[in-house]
């Protein structure tokens, strides 16, 4: 199958619909004094995914505020069954969250653009973005050396800076489920509103079964 090569992945479609409420039956999934917390200068997430374990080793030097962000979705579950839902051979891999509340929760407090310190090199790990100040919500790992990314101008902003880097397990990023390649970035909504028909329309997805601190909680 012919994969494009696109920078199209990058952009995060926004979610649309009335904001949602949280009840007393609910389990809390988000509450903003999480977006008190701060990140050591490193601390390293564990991915555990249906193809096995990979390990992040995160910079925050290199992004502070996404630094931020990212340690408190990893310490607060956010991760949790994310899907791998656009691999791209040699060039990157796209996962997120499918719970639209969780995402619209966050992504009321998107993550401001930074400048780019630290190239988009094979095995770092970027926020993806779907505009000017709208970080926080997706993350794609680079499949190759993608320099290009860290000069790109797309609506008013200037590159992708990583935050992080795999340092243990790139063998599984690079055996993730890559048939589909750019195709599903056009049905992201299907997989917000029905996680489970999307999985059963797309077989063969792999997703994360948890994600969380191994240094620095």
């Amino acid at each position: 199958m012919n994969k494009v090569k696109s920078n199209s992945f990058l952009y995060l479609f926004l979610l649309t619909g009335a904001s949602l409420m949280m009840t007393g039956c609910q389990r809390k999934s988000f509450d903003e004094k999480w977006l008190e917390e701060k990140a050591p200068e490193t601390y390293t997430i564990r991915f555990e995914t249906t193809k096995g374990e990979f390990d992040v080793k995160v910079h925050s030097e290199w992004s502070p505020l996404a630094a931020d962000r990212l340690y408190q979705m990893a310490r607060h579950h956010y991760f949790d069954y994310a899907i791998f839902y656009r691999v791209t051979e040699d060039f990157a891999a796209q996962f997120g969250s499918s719970n639209r509340m969780l995402i619209q929760q966050w992504m009321a407090y998107p993550v401001p653009d930074e400048p780019v310190l630290h190239s988009n090199n094979r095995g770092t790990l970027t926020f993806a973005r779907g505009g000017k100040d709208n970080r926080g919500s997706d993350l794609f790992i680079n499949l190759a050396d993608n320099p290009k990314l860290d000069t790109i101008e797309q609506q008013g902003v200037r590159g992708f800076p990583p935050l992080g880097e795999v340092v243990r397990g790139m063998e599984v990023v690079d055996n993730l489920y890559d048939v589909y390649g750019d195709d599903l970035m056009q049905e992201t909504q299907r997989m917000y509103s029905n996680r489970n028909g999307f999985m059963q329309m797309y077989p063969g997805l792999d997703y994360v079964k948890k994600a969380y601190l191994v240094i620095g909680d």
